[in-house]
């Protein structure tokens, strides 16, 4: 019995009440979300040891963390400690998108290690097996592919990106309608090249229900992947994209036919103001499947500074209807992430998802901003500290330059709380003082 068919049947998982005390809902809610489809939980049944996580409406928002080797950087440990440093600044989930050499090494080192969900892009497994045996990623077979597919089942991989939605149809209007910015999915380019050599339509599509009784063996989540989404703000919402999203959206009904939980990916670069319609299309095309997005980023000039050009369009996103935001690091089109890359790549995405959620949750998401606010209005830097998104941060700069009035050193002895403490009766937390303040004599 897979976790879909659980929901459906109304059985009260360990999971959904895991899922029901985190996100403080009632079990029925999440039973009912899992079996219409609209919230995932993934996890695979080789896996014993995750800890399990919802993803969908009425959620809180979710960050996923790439992590990964390529041919030119493959260190096992480093990518563990990627791993962990992720998950210790908040990430729900951990995706490892190997290329190298050592792609089973850091896969398996990563599920040991780390207790969140774990997703791969098999694909990659697939191409790089058929480049070692054939010389070129062309040659790949549906063989390969599956076999790939089976391995990452086997270890225990809870979520796979497919990219299913590339088409020949869509393949060939590229051809003929160059992009600026072309495809830039790794996995949707495989699969594109593939298909111009053999002249064939994509092996993921044409053999999908194989991948589906797979998904439905292991119980792991399928996640479309958004092969042709757009890599520069010319190519947003172009006509191979919205293709893409058309058979996305028949495939998330071919998943949940077969008890098989699906995620929709989505942009991509896009401009501010087409973010919205798009992320209500996508959902309503898609039956509110759970929606996750690289970005949307949303300008193309700031290299070195895309994990904030993610903030700005992932806050929008969530706010639109995003469930699961996907981190982008400051190295973004520039190289691999390094562990300093992965702080502030999460920090800046929890921003935005919890940014997005006050907007989709009200004021249960608030509720943290709240309890901050007072114990700014307090001088309480204790508990300020405490409720940061990234208390070692705050807490180095507020150090830096110390000042004697129990305030942060902007303002000292002008700050609006001491002077507002003596004028208005607003109480400060004069515990938090390091000094005397002429305001409270």
């Amino acid at each position: 019995m897979t976790i879909i068919e659980a929901a459906r049947r109304g059985v009260a998982l360990e999971e959904f009440r895991i899922v029901a005390l985190k996100e403080d809902v009632d079990v029925s809610f999440i039973i009912r979300g899992v079996a219409s489809g609209r919230i995932v939980i993934p996890k695979n049944v080789a896996r014993d040891h995750v800890d399990p996580i919802g993803i969908g409406e009425g959620l809180r928002a979710k960050v996923n963390a790439n992590v990964g080797s390529s041919m030119d950087f493959s260190d096992v440990n480093v990518e563990v400690e990627k791993a962990k440093l992720a998950v210790k600044y908040g990430a729900d989930t951990i995706m490892d998108l190997s290329t190298s050499d050592q792609m089973d090494e850091v896969r398996r080192a990563i599920i040991k290690n780390i207790n969140t969900p774990i997703g791969t892009v098999p694909i990659y497994e697939a191409a790089h097996m058929a480049l070692r045996r054939y010389g070129s990623i062309v040659h790949m077979t549906i063989d390969d592919v599956m076999k790939a597919i089976e391995l990452h089942a086997k270890d225990g991989v809870d979520f796979m990106t497919i990219h299913a939605g590339v088409t020949k149809e869509a393949v060939d209007f590229l051809k003929n309608h160059p992009r600026v910015a072309g495809i830039v999915s790794r996995g949707g380019a495989i699969i594109a090249a593939w298909m111009i050599h053999n002249e064939r339509e994509n092996p993921l599509l044409e053999h999908y229900d194989l991948i589906l009784d797979l998904a439905r063996e292991y119980d792991f989540a399928i996640s479309l992947g958004d092969g042709l989404r757009p890599g520069c703000q010319a190519d947003a919402n172009d006509v191979a994209q919205i293709t893409e999203l058309l058979t996305v959206s028949k495939l998330v009904k071919r998943t949940r036919a077969k008890s098989v939980q699906v995620i929709v990916e989505g942009p991509g670069h896009m401009p501010i103001n087409q973010i919205e319609h798009h992320i209500k299309q996508a959902k309503i095309l898609t039956d509110h499947a759970p929606l996750y997005t690289l970005g949307p980023i949303v300008t193309d000039i700031a290299p070195g500074y895309d994990h904030i050009t993610l903030a700005i369009g992932g806050a929008l996103a969530v706010a639109a209807g995003v469930d699961y935001l996907c981190a982008v690091y400051p190295s973004e089109h520039l190289g691999i992430p390094l562990p300093e890359d992965v702080k502030h790549g999460i920090i800046a995405s929890r921003i935005a998802a919890h940014a997005g959620d006050i907007v989709r949750l009200g004021e249960k998401a608030l509720k943290w901003d709240l309890e901050l606010s007072k114990a700014r209005a307090a001088l309480n830097w204790k508990t300020q500290f405490k409720l940061a998104i990234d208390p070692e941060t705050a807490m180095k700069i507020h150090s830096r330059v110390p000042s004697k009035s129990g305030a942060c050193s902007v303002c000292g002895e002008y700050c609006v709380y001491l002077i507002l403490s003596r004028f208005l009766g607003q109480k400060v937390n004069q515990r938090s003082f390091t000094g005397s303040c002429y305001y409270m004599s």
